[in-house]
C-alpha cells in the first residue's frame, strides 16, 4: 500500500509540474529557492509560479530538509550545499554532502573576501567534485572584494562560479564603484559584470531576488542586448520569500515588490525582453545543462 501511494504521489507531481510549462510557454528551472520552515511550501511556490523544478539552496540548518525534498520529489527538485566556510567543518561537510547527491555549493554569504583563504578552500573543493559555487556578492558585508574577481577568475580556471546579489548586479553598470544596493536609472555600459561574463569561461550569472530583477527592470533597452549578449551565461533563480508563488507573504522591505512573486516579477520581464529561444534557454537550458540535470 505505502508503495502504491508513493508512486500515485510520484507521478501526480510530476503532472503538476509539467502542466504548469504551459504558463510560461515550457519548463522553467529556478536555481535558488531557499528551503521553508512550513512543509509544503516550497512545493507550493513551484506550483504557484508555474516553476516546473526548483533548485534548493539551504541554510545551516536546513540541509536536511532539503535532502529529504529532493528524495521525496527528485523530479521537482534539486539541492546544493552550504556550510560556515570561516568553520574549521567546512570541508568535511560540503564533501559529505556532494558525495550524497548535492549538485552544487551555495548560496554562500559569509562576512569574508572573496579572494580570502577560507573561500578558496570551497573551490578548490568545487573544482574537485566539478560542481558550480554560487556566491552572493554585497561589498563591505559578504565575499568583499568584487574589484578583484578578475584575478580570482583566473587563479580558479577550473571552479565555476555563479555571481548574484547587490554587487554583482549593480556592478552590470560602469557607473557604480562599490554600491551595494538597487541602484536605478540608465546603465553606463562597460560594467564590471559584463566584462566578466564576455571574458571568463568559469563565471555564470544569477538573475534572482530584487537585485536581478532591478538589473533587468531599470533599463530595458540595455537589458535586452545584455542577455542576448549573455545567452549562454545567464540562468534564472527568484530567491523569493512569498510561500505560494502569487506574492503572499511577501515583505515590505522592497516596496515594488511588496505582495508580489519576485519569480513571476522576473519571469515577466525576461517574457518581454527575450524572445522565445532565449527565454528558455536562460530559465530552463543553461541551468539544466551545468548542474547535468535530467529533465
Amino acid at each position: 500500500m505505502w508503495r502504491r501511494q508513493f508512486i500515485l504521489t510520484t507521478l501526480a507531481a510530476a503532472t503538476r509540474g509539467r502542466a504548469a510549462d504551459s504558463e510560461w510557454g515550457g519548463p522553467v528551472l529556478d536555481i535558488h529557492l531557499h528551503p521553508r520552515r512550513d512543509q509544503g511550501v516550497e512545493l507550493e511556490h513551484l506550483e504557484g509560479s508555474g516553476v516546473r523544478r526548483a533548485v534548493l539552496l539551504p541554510g545551516a540548518g536546513s540541509e536536511e530538509r532539503a535532502a529529504a525534498l529532493v528524495a521525496k520529489s527528485p523530479d521537482r527538485f534539486a539541492r546544493f550545499t552550504n556550510a560556515d566556510v570561516r568553520s574549521p567543518e567546512c570541508g568535511a561537510r560540503l564533501t559529505a554532502a556532494l558525495k550524497t547527491g548535492a549538485n552544487g555549493i551555495g548560496e554562500l554569504k559569509y562576512p569574508v573576501q572573496a579572494d580570502g583563504p577560507e573561500m578558496r578552500r570551497v573551490y578548490g573543493i568545487a573544482a574537485e567534485f566539478r560542481v558550480p559555487v554560487l556566491l552572493h556578492f554585497e561589498e563591505g558585508n559578504f565575499n568583499s572584494g568584487f574589484t578583484r574577481l578578475s584575478a580570482l577568475l583566473k587563479a580558479h580556471p577550473n571552479t565555476v562560479f555563479i555571481g548574484h546579489g547587490q554587487s554583482w548586479w549593480a556592478n552590470i553598470s560602469a557607473e557604480v564603484g562599490n554600491e551595494t544596493g538597487y541602484p536605478a536609472g540608465r546603465i553606463v555600459p562597460g560594467g564590471l559584470t559584463d566584462k566578466l561574463l564576455a571574458d571568463y569561461p568559469n563565471i555564470y550569472g544569477d538573475l534572482s531576488a530584487n537585485s536581478g530583477r532591478n538589473a533587468l527592470a531599470r533599463d530595458p533597452d540595455f537589458a535586452a542586448p545584455f542577455l542576448a549578449r549573455h545567452r549562454g551565461k545567464l540562468i534564472f533563480g527568484c530567491d523569493c520569500p512569498c510561500r505560494d508563488g502569487h506574492g503572499a507573504g511577501q515583505p515590505s522591505q522592497a516596496p515594488a515588490l511588496k505582495g508580489k512573486c519576485i519569480a513571476r516579477e522576473t519571469l515577466t520581464l525576461l517574457k518581454g525582453l527575450a524572445p522565445a529561444e532565449l527565454f528558455r534557454r536562460i530559465t530552463w537550458e543553461n541551468g539544466k545543462a551545468l548542474l547535468s540535470l535530467n529533465d
